[in-house]
């Protein structure tokens, strides 16, 4: 069986955890130990983070949406459930952009919900 050697590959996954654990504070950027556990920790809330990033977007366009409705005397689900049956299929992201950006057509968009309700 042939000799096998690994120190090309260990140096080779030592460098690259510490490559990206530059800027962390004391040995955590220059000790492979502590560097691969800080490391994994970070991934760890980077994973979480952006499902939780998707999750607070949906509340701030809920709420941009909810607020221009009442404007014009409709609440958010009936606002919503307009749409629906007025076939307008508009995405909150889209909705809340025109609620803050162009209120006019927001307005459009809330009597065509009231007719439709």
């Amino acid at each position: 069986m042939p000799r096998v050697k690994k120190s090309v590959a260990s140096r080779a996954r030592r460098k690259r955890v510490l490559d990206q654990a530059k800027g962390y504070r004391g040995f955590r950027n220059n000790k492979f130990k502590f560097a691969k556990e800080t490391l994994e920790r970070g991934m760890k809330f980077a994973y979480k983070d952006r499902k939780a990033k998707k999750r607070s977007f949906r509340e701030l366009w809920n709420m941009r949406i909810n607020a221009a409705a009442r404007m014009f005397g409709l609440s958010y689900s009936r606002f919503m459930d307009g749409l629906k049956k007025g076939g307008i299929l508009l995405n909150r992201k889209v909705l809340a952009d025109l609620a803050v950006s162009d209120l006019k057509a927001f307005e459009q968009l809330a009597l065509a919900a009231k007719t439709a309700a």
